[in-house]
Parts: structure tokens; sequence; C-alpha cells
């Protein structure tokens, strides 16, 4: 077991262990993969590593399938051997090959022919693993949210410009034909002038109970998926979804799915930051391990426009008879949009048209294979082989991702946010570290490339 002091302790060392070691140890895994390219032949055919396996990976799988003609899946990748192996034989379905298996994401950033990462892995990973990806001169695709927290994110925005490395955020939206047409006729004056968005998101999530502490099952690696955050017990409530609940592994359902229709707001308004945040809400439907809110009410204000999101984890009472969405308010009407279509109205609230995209999406549903997250691997692919402008570039998705993350700043310390609106940043920096806690201080502080490693040499 390395303890959170034992970590931090060989930073220094981390990085030059496992480049000494890539020589010797990496060998015959780096030769595997030397030949998967040539099975692909074609240089300009990109391969691709999926790290984190469970739940949204299978979408990314199936996406990078669907782009078959420009892309393959050499590499898979999750410290829970029972979760590679299924995911293994999937791919071995899915794609009629059989991608190489590691545990260990730093063996796979090692590799020479791998052009591209996927990261699907629970969100205290994002950020430390998109960078050293971007470092190891990867592309990186890195789920919703790319960053557990705001710096975070500052820092993979530096990394980015640092190494030059395309990094697309997984908000899918961004590539819906649908959702782009609407979103320019709005830009357009379709419904006037906007000036007021509402998004939500339901589900009828369940208890999670009270967690024991229990033995770190034999299939997992536990000191790896812990990473950057602090040494703590396994429990047996934990894995492999309700880390989503916990703060120093998950960001609560704002960011697990807020993210997405946030985006849409701030896309459909034209804006960025705002001005005031403020947030309210608790855990009401239950009484367990979960240690965010269920049902969570924010308002994000600017000069002359706001953005309200409601999400509700615990009950299936849904807005406009949709789960999830955004409604668009303008002065000479309104506009209502989500994953499947979208619903143009008068000012009397009287619908005038409506385009259905041909699919029907559900809150219920955790991996996601859909035609946007196809067209969204898509776009990342040609940005990477033609130079395409990305849809969801990190410096763009990043802004929903730091507004939420400061939603949850206002929730957790019952107190309203006054913002820069030129960069995000709070005018009271005291109010974020009180909320941020000193285990999530301890996080930041060692919040660089160098210090989010554990030692490759203790994972051989």
């Amino acid at each position: 077991m390395i303890t959170r002091r034992k970590f931090l302790g060989t930073l220094a060392t981390g990085a030059a262990t496992g480049a000494a070691a890539s020589v010797t140890r990496g060998a015959a895994f780096a030769s595997t993969a030397a030949s998967y390219a040539r099975i692909f032949g074609a240089n300009d055919r990109l391969n691709f590593a999926i790290i984190g396996l469970n739940g949204r990976g299978y979408a990314h799988l199936s996406s990078i399938g669907a782009n078959k003609d420009a892309a393959g899946v050499t590499h898979i990748c999750d410290v829970e051997t029972n979760i590679l192996a299924k995911f293994a034989a999937a791919a071995q379905k899915e794609l009629g090959y059989a991608p190489q298996t590691a545990q260990d994401f730093r063996r796979v950033l090692e590799l020479k022919d791998i052009d591209a990462v996927s990261i699907a892995t629970p969100d205290h990973w994002h950020t430390p693993m998109a960078i050293d990806a971007l470092a190891a001169g990867k592309h990186v695709y890195v789920e919703k949210p790319c960053s557990h927290n705001p710096a975070e994110g500052a820092l993979l925005i530096d990394a980015q410009k640092k190494y030059g490395k395309l990094v697309q955020m997984g908000t899918q939206q961004r590539s819906s034909p649908h959702t782009i047409d609407i979103v320019a006729k709005i830009h357009d004056g379709l419904i006037g002038r906007p000036y007021f968005a509402k998004a939500w998101y339901v589900n009828t999530r369940k208890s999670i109970g009270h967690g024991k502490e229990a033995p770190v099952p034999k299939t997992l690696d536990w000191d790896l998926w812990q990473g950057p955050a602090p040494r703590s017990a396994y429990k047996d409530n934990l894995q492999p979804y309700n880390w989503h609940w916990f703060r120093i592994y998950g960001t609560g359902e704002t960011l697990n799915n807020g993210t997405h229709e946030v985006d849409v707001c701030r896309w459909a308004l034209g804006v960025d930051y705002p001005k005031r945040v403020t947030s309210s809400g608790g855990r009401y439907a239950f009484k367990d391990d979960w240690e965010f809110y269920d049902t969570l009410v924010t308002s994000f204000e600017y000069d002359d426009k706001t953005i309200s999101w409601d999400g509700k984890s615990c009950s299936g009472m849904t807005y406009y008879n949709r789960g999830r969405g955004s409604t668009i308010v303008g002065t000479t009407g309104s506009v209502l949009v989500d994953r499947d279509g979208y619903e143009i109205y008068d000012l009397d609230g009287k619908k005038k048209s409506e385009f259905k995209a041909g699919s029907t999406t559900s809150t219920a549903d955790l991996v996601g294979r859909d035609s946007m997250t196809d067209m969204h691997f898509a776009n990342f692919i040609a940005g990477i082989r033609t130079g395409a402008k990305l849809n969801a570039p990190i410096d763009v998705g990043n802004v929903a991702v730091t507004m939420l993350q400061l939603s949850n700043i206002a929730w957790e310390t019952n107190h309203e946010l006054q913002l820069d609106p030129a960069n995000g940043k709070n005018h009271e920096r005291r109010r974020c570290d009180e909320a941020l806690g000193p285990q999530l201080r301890t996080r930041l502080d060692a919040a660089s490339l160098g210090k989010l490693r554990i030692p490759l040499e203790a994972h051989r």
C-alpha cells in the first residue's frame, strides 16, 4: 500500500524511474504495439488507446469503431482487471481484432506508436492523466468534466498550449448537427435577443447506503485508482460508479451531467463566465454516504442575461416531458433543444416548428453510444489529421466546467460568488479555499505535472 506521504515523497523521482524502466520492461510491450501499427498499414490511420473502460469507455470504443477508416484502437487500459477483461471481449467483437491490454496507463503513454488517448476514468484522474498524455506527445480526448476543480482546469489549458497537441472535451452535443443548426439560428436572430436559458437533468438514482471498509478486490489496483487523490481505505459502496458522489473523486451531478446542458445554454446565449453565482439545494431523498446534493438550483448571472441549472438526481419528474434539455428565451420567442431535436415557440408559447433527430435518449443510459459521440470523435480525428477546427477544444469546454465547479463551491459555502467575468476567478478567494477543504487544498498544492505521479516502478 502506497501511503499519501510516500506518494508525495517520491514525486521528484517518479518520472525518472518510469523512463528508465521503460527501456527494459517496456520493450516487449512496445514491440507488440509496433506490430499493431504494421497491421493497420497506412501511416495516416491514427492509433488510439482508451483509458478507463467502465461505462463511457464503451461509447469511445463504438465511436472510434465508427471512424475505422481513419482510426483504430490499439490499446485499452483499466486499473481493474475484471473490467479490462470484459471490455477486451467486447472490443474483439466490435472491432474484429483484439487491442493490447494494460492495467497501468503510464505503460501505454510510453509507447511511441500511439497517436491519441481517450480518457473515461473517474473525474479526479482527468487532468493529471491528460497532462501526462500531452507531455508524452499524445493528442487527448477527455470526458467531461475535464478537471476536478478550477485550478486543474487552468493547468490543463496551460499544458495544451505548452505541448501543442489537441485536447477535445467530451461535450458531444457540440458536434450535434441539429444543435449546431439551432444555435446558429439563435445567433442570427431567430428569437430576437436571447436573454435567459434554463438547463436541467433528472434521474431516479437510488441510495448508495453506508459503505463499510473492506479488503481491496484482488482485481483492483487501489493505489493507482486513487492516484493524485488523498489516500483512504477502500469501501464496498464506492466502485464501479458511486465514486461520483464522493468529493475527493467525483464532482456531483452538476459536473456529471449538467456540464452538457449548461454548455449548450452559454453557447446559445453567447456568454462565458458570469459575474455572480448562487446555488442552493441538499441531499434530501436519502441519508447515506452521498456527499453532494441530490437536488440543486443554480443561477449564473451576467449583465443582461441569466442561466439557470436544475439538477434532480432522485426524482423522475421531468420538465417539458424531457429528462434533460435546455430552453433558450428571447425577446420574440423561445427554443427548446435537447439531444433528440428542437422546438421553436412564439412569445405566446405556441409551437411554430420542430425538428426531430430520429433518436431517443434516456437519462438512465450510463454509456451513451450515439451518433453525436461518433461525430465528436470524427471532429477530433479530423483535427489531428487535417487541422480541422475542434468543436469543443479544452479552452472552450473548460468554461462550463469551471462555472459548475464554482456552483459546487457556492453551494458548499452557502455563499454567493462574485466573479471577474474576464476569467471566472472569485473576488473572495477565501470562500473558495474554505469550500475546497484541507484535503483538496493538499491536492491542488501538488497539482503540477511532476507531482501527479505514483512511482511507475511500484506497479510493474
